[in-house]
């Protein structure tokens, strides 16, 4: 599979390309069948162009699309280093979550620890 992104691009080009290829044989196959003394052959001709470019849209596109599941998924692929900053960044949010979990922590701590002064002061202004 290619993976630097001009490649991707000029792959995308040539489906297009296959595209306006797969339509215009399409179009002409039509314009055959549409005459008065219309040529089998040339319409047998024109469909086959058809599907044979429609094979290979088809199966370029499900390149591609193999490709960018690969990719929004996280799954390792060639020359990629996509996985590695999505563990990079899993890494940074349970850093900052067990950051965010020692403060609270530190909170409740020090919330107590006023609470029993606060109780020894009434304990003593009792006695």
């Amino acid at each position: 599979m290619m993976a630097a992104p001009m490649e991707r691009i000029q792959a995308l080009e040539l489906i297009e390309k296959d595209i306006i290829t797969c339509l215009q044989s399409a179009g002409q196959a039509l314009l055959e069948l549409s005459k008065e003394k219309s040529s089998l052959k040339q319409v047998e001709n024109q469909s086959h162009q058809f599907l044979k470019s429609l094979g290979n849209v088809e199966s370029k596109l499900t390149e591609q699309i193999n490709y960018l599941t690969q990719v929004s998924t996280g799954q390792p692929y060639e020359n990629s280093g996509y996985a590695s900053q999505k563990v990079l960044q899993m890494a940074w949010h349970r850093l900052e979550h067990a950051r965010s979990r020692v403060k609270e922590l530190e909170r409740s701590k020090n919330k107590y620890l006023q609470d029993q002064e606060q109780l020894k002061g009434n304990v003593s202004n009792l006695l």
